[in-house]
């Protein structure tokens, strides 16, 4: 750790470092790096962490994971990486697997990196073996077994005890100072039988009284049992000399002085009849919609968007070939960009229908609505081009952006349009000569709309103050939009304009206005 700390601290972005060992994994830890204000440095966030990633990495025997802190997260679980993808299977040995093979595989994909799982496979787990044949020579039984290791490690409640205004549980067990690695199993004795006659429950009472044999006041008090061998060869007889391991009277409960065991009982060391073995173990066991679940977290390498990540995850998974019940899918923030991503067409094209639909009454024509939205690609394609330029992802704010367009943009064909129709049914000129002296009258004004909204957006783009990163996006894809429409509209729209034009349905008023003179009042001159 401190290593690492003096490797961060050196960076010249840095500001200051803050770590601390423990959390949710053994054997892990905390970091928290601030950086100094943005006027003091020339890179972001993701640049510095892109820096010192190859830095930390040659550390050995540590494995750190840098992520930017997230004001908003959306579900998810906790995990060393920003972005989730969860894999879900009714078999955990399968899962265990699968999971190994897809981690790897994404490591391999260069736009992805901080690859880790869920998966903690430090867990410690001891198996009892019971040997049964010596079990049964002496009375025995897996019951026994059962009741002496509950006794000793389980949560048995054995008295109350009752003051004034509460009342608190006795539970018994072994005191923790005493079970703090597997070797407590072999002071664990088990009640023999060897004449058969005693059953289950009157073994489990037998040892009851073993695990609080010497003891008794001080665990009574204290609320915690000492159940152990040693606890038993501390007995002593009535005159005075210790009493034999291998055998236990009847003992009395401190408090209230009844008989906890009215037999006495041979005990057999657990050890004598049973061997102990240790395997690993996971520390915890995921599950999502009932079944059990594994969670692969990655961050996004420099240069990369959440788009390019969940490709390279969807080439990773199709390259290692999931069986049928291995299903994945992504969760959290990547997953939350996902239905956002989907539902960005269908914004787009609510908004295109309801100006189609305010256009229409406006103008009274099905035909030249659309003309005003032949503007709108135009707007699109600068913007995208705009960002593309900057090395920006079309990220929601991007997307408000367009929105933000829609609405400035349709305004340069609104001027032209609504001046042609006018000139086309007040004063009867034809299509071509309506839309030219539109042109040419609002040209000045929808320059100055134009450069109003752009020196609007123009502190957006720069980016001043925090947050700066986050606006960015919004007021670049103003620009670009406003710039590009208002090169191309003054194109595009007079020659769409006569086009739709054609298509249209004049009334009686507009075709008596368009005829000429001379083919209204023809009268034949009278000759001479």
């Amino acid at each position: 750790m401190r290593q690492l700390v003096n490797i961060i601290k050196r960076d010249p972005a840095v500001d200051t470092v803050v770590g601390f060992t423990g959390g949710g994994r053994a054997g892990g830890g905390f970091m928290f790096i601030n950086l100094k204000p943005a006027s003091e440095r020339t890179e972001k966030g993701q640049a510095v962490i892109a820096r010192l990633r190859p830095k930390l990495a040659k550390v050995t025997g540590v494995s750190l994971f840098l992520n930017p802190v997230q004001d908003l997260r959306m579900g998810g679980r906790s995990s060393n990486s920003t972005y989730q993808y969860t894999l879900k299977s009714d078999s955990s040995q399968d899962l265990k697997e699968w999971a190994g093979k897809l981690a790897d595989a994404m490591k391999r994909q260069p736009a992805l990196v901080d690859v880790d799982t869920d998966q903690a496979e430090n867990g410690v787990e001891m198996f009892v073996t019971i040997d049964k044949e010596s079990a049964a020579r002496l009375g025995i039984s897996t019951r026994d077994v059962d009741n002496a290791l509950y006794n000793n490690f389980g949560q048995r409640q054995v008295a109350n005890i009752y003051d004034e205004l509460n009342q608190y549980h006795v539970i018994m067990g072994v005191a923790q100072r005493y079970a703090q690695s597997p070797e407590a199993l072999k002071d664990v004795y088990v009640p023999a039988r060897a004449s058969g006659g005693a059953s289950g429950t009157t073994g489990s009472t037998a040892s009851t009284a073993t695990t609080v044999s010497s003891n008794a006041t001080a665990s009574t008090a204290t609320g915690s049992v000492a159940g152990s061998g040693a606890a038993t060869s501390g007995g002593m007889t009535s005159n005075g000399t210790p009493a034999p391991a291998s055998t236990l009277t009847a003992t009395r409960d401190a408090s209230s002085g009844s008989a906890l065991s009215t037999s006495a009982a041979t005990m057999v060391p657990l050890s004598a009849i049973a061997s102990f073995a240790e395997s690993s173990t996971p520390t915890s066991v995921n599950h999502q919609d009932g079944e059990l679940a594994t969670t692969v977290s990655f961050n996004l390498a420099e240069g990369f968007n959440l788009s390019d990540g969940q490709a390279a995850v969807r080439q990773a998974e199709a390259d290692i070939a999931l069986p049928a019940n291995v299903r994945g899918s992504f969760e959290g923030t990547a997953r939350a960009a996902q239905e956002s991503n989907k539902e960005q067409p269908l914004l787009i094209l609510a908004a295109i229908v309801v100006i189609y639909i305010v256009l229409g009454i406006l103008y009274e024509s099905l035909i030249h609505p659309i003309t005003v939205l032949s503007t709108l690609p135009s707007a699109g394609v600068g913007a995208v081009l705009a960002l593309l330029l900057f090395n920006m992802e079309f990220s929601i704010i991007a997307l408000i952006g367009v929105f933000l367009l829609i609405g400035i943009v349709k305004k340069n064909a609104i001027l032209i349009i609504d001046f042609a129709l006018e000139a086309e049914r007040a004063r009867g000129l034809d299509a071509v000569e309506a839309v030219r002296e539109a042109c040419l009258l609002r040209f000045r004004p929808i320059l100055m709309t134009t450069l109003a909204a752009a020196l609007g957006a123009l502190p957006l783009a720069i980016g001043f103050g925090e947050g700066s990163e986050l606006r960015q996006p919004l007021g670049i894809a103003i620009i670009g939009g406003l710039t590009a429409s208002q090169l191309l509209t003054l194109l595009t729209t007079p020659v769409v304009y006569v086009l739709m034009d054609k298509l249209r349905r004049r009334t009686p008023e507009e075709r008596e206005l368009t005829r000429h003179p001379l083919e209204e009042d023809a009268v034949p001159t009278p000759s001479k």
